[in-house]
């Protein structure tokens, strides 16, 4: 009667338009396959731009992680000291989710290039009021973690008290762990929507279980039901 493909990680989703000539939209090419092999619908977690659920032809259930990770740091931090960040501009829509979310100040940080360096990326510009807070920066996936670990360098040098990241999508590639680890955050919450291979593990790293959001979504999907009741707001 029908087929759903539960893709918790919609991959290729951050080449959602052309960034120069004759790049491919890989996100609308994904798509494309998974109409062709007969999916009839998708539900995805935290899709990297919502206007991906424009490229399917078909119903998309895009379903959200920040309730599950908000539920978490809400138990282990003093909510009153928040203050979610965005590690660029970019992220403002989601963080201002995040603060909605937990009733927490926003804070953005700003990326300019320095004049005295040719072409590279030097300076960090926190907006917003960070001193003594507790930061929780959010994104919806952490790759070679470096604009996180900058990011956190800058909060750090105005006076943050503690930065924690949050992110749906644990890439965790190349020199992403080494990063990490050795950068002054506090704790990393990801969520399992990629599998978090051993090796790839570290005593800050909390991985949250992805499953009973998308258990009570397909439930949802079979019984005709509202997937937008899960989202707490959240969409």
């Amino acid at each position: 009667k029908r087929i759903t493909v539960v893709a918790p990680f919609y991959g290729y989703a951050r080449q959602d338009k052309k960034h120069r000539g004759r790049e491919p939209i890989s996100a609308r090419l994904l798509a494309d396959l998974y109409k062709a092999a007969g999916a009839n619908r998708l539900m995805v977690v935290d899709l990297h731009t919502s206007q991906i659920q424009g490229f399917f032809d078909g119903p998309v259930d895009h379903l959200f992680a920040l309730p599950l990770l908000a539920d978490y740091l809400e138990s282990k931090l003093d909510t009153s000291r928040l203050t979610i960040v965005s590690p660029d501009a970019g992220r403002v829509r989601v963080a201002e989710r995040w603060t909605d979310r937990l009733n927490s100040p926003l804070a953005i940080i700003h990326k300019r290039r320095d004049p005295m360096v040719a072409n590279e990326l030097r300076v960090h510009e926190v907006v917003g009021d960070v001193a003594g807070r507790t930061c929780i920066l959010v994104d919806d996936m952490i790759d070679t973690a470096g604009t996180i670990t900058k990011a956190a360098e800058a909060l750090f040098e105005n006076g943050a008290a503690e930065v924690v990241v949050a992110a749906t999508h644990a890439v965790l590639s190349g020199p992403a762990v080494d990063r990490l680890k050795n950068s002054p955050i506090t704790e990393v919450v990801v969520t399992n929507t990629l599998p978090v291979p051993e090796d790839r593990r570290f005593d800050k790293l909390t991985v949250l279980p992805i499953a009973p959001l998308l258990a009570r979504a397909i439930r949802e999907v079979f019984e005709d039901g509202s997937v937008t009741s899960l989202f707490n707001g959240a969409s």
